[in-house]
């Protein structure tokens, strides 16, 4: 007996050390939800549409036991929860351990993915910074993420960063009684239509910018600014297109997948939507992969120009060595100090050299101008 009690002394802390990771999550005291914390924005159940007011306060756990009691849906939205806050939230709905240290973590590429009865879609957001003068500093785009985990009777949102709040939206879907009818897949639908939405909008002003760069590029540099100076300013912006680009370039085949394969979390009603979600998702992807090849073009155009300024300015470096360097020669023969040399003793010879000298000069220096070095 003292030989088994010595070995579970040994095989359960080994045991409860390798299961660590997935324990935090499964364990849930319903008298101490450490789902109420601050990092829950909004939660609320909806039933045929509506949203159920009998108290505001409601904490995920209430939520949850309500839903199953009366049916409908909960919406729950958070703001960068830790592993704490989100512990009890996780074990409550069921959520997959990989995928709730995604949502804690942040820092994922789009994705969809399905863990048993529930989706887990990553977005990307993007916010156009405004500036009123681009520069080879200037924050173009600011990112951030939105994690949706959808289930047959709830949509948990995760949300990291300080921009793309889904304040308005909720409320924008609030007053859409028939399509918040339709259950969790019509708010995964909104939220898609959200941030694509915005990718929309960032991309009309990205445009802008280069629109300005392009025009800067190709124009006449303003006095004492050399060609070649819009190089930085072309690289940073090329930087935020590539950031725009990761984050709209993969969630084009999830949204194709929710629109063309049939699933059973999501509504056959809902699904068309997603097909004209993944139709702007496409044509935003055009458009950034666009602008990248454009931006390639204006760099090696402004290249080009650094260069070509680069050889001007050596050509009519070379002319004026060229024109220098007869006057240096001819002083340099009559400075040798020899007596016998031609007109040294002649009293106009010294005009007579100067006089050649100038000539010489002028010639060249009109013969490089007619042949456009100077």
């Amino acid at each position: 007996m003292s030989m088994i009690r010595d070995l579970r002394a040994v095989v359960r802390p080994a045991l409860r050390k390798s299961t660590a990771a997935y324990s935090k999550y499964d364990s849930y005291d319903a008298t101490r939800d450490p789902s109420a914390s601050s990092a829950v924005v909004d939660c609320a159940v909806y039933r045929k549409g509506r949203r159920v007011m009998e108290d505001p306060c409601v904490t995920p756990h209430e939520a949850m036991l309500r839903v199953r009691d009366g049916g409908g849906f909960a919406w729950i939205g958070l703001h960068e929860p830790t592993e704490e806050e989100f512990a009890g939230i996780a074990a409550e709905f069921g959520l997959h351990p990989l995928a709730v240290e995604d949502a804690v973590h942040a820092h994922q590429r789009p994705k969809l993915e399905r863990y048993d009865d529930t989706l887990f879609t990553v977005f990307k957001t993007i916010h156009y910074v405004e500036h009123t003068e681009l520069t080879a500093t200037s924050e173009v785009v600011e990112t951030g993420e939105v994690m949706c985990f959808t289930g047959r009777d709830f949509v948990i949102t995760v949300r990291h960063g300080g921009k793309g709040s889904l304040r308005a939206l909720r409320h924008r879907l609030e007053e859409d009684e028939e399509l918040l009818a339709k259950g969790p897949s019509a708010v995964l639908h909104s939220i898609a239509d959200h941030v694509v939405d915005g990718y929309i909008a960032v991309a009309a002003a990205v445009q802008d910018d280069i629109d300005e760069v392009e025009i800067d590029v190709f124009s006449a540099p303003a006095k004492g600014s050399p060609r070649g100076s819009d190089a930085g300013r072309i690289y940073q912006l090329k930087r935020e297109v590539l950031e725009f680009k990761r984050a709209a370039s993969p969630l084009l085949r999830p949204m194709q997948l929710l629109s063309e394969r049939p699933m059973r979390l999501v509504d056959p009603d809902i699904q068309k939507y997603f097909r004209d979600v993944a139709d702007h998702l496409a044509q935003v992807h055009e458009q950034v992969i666009g602008f990248d090849e454009l931006l390639n073009s204006i760099l090696q155009a402004n290249l080009a120009q650094a260069t070509v300024a680069q050889n001007e300015d050596m050509r009519k470096i070379t002319s004026w060595a060229a024109i220098i360097a007869v006057p240096t020669a001819i002083c340099g023969i009559y400075g040798m100090n020899f007596d016998h040399m031609p007109e040294l003793h002649w009293k106009f010879g010294y005009p007579m050299v100067l006089g050649a000298i100038a000539v010489v000069c002028v010639t060249i220096h009109r013969t490089l101008k007619r042949n456009g070095w100077l």
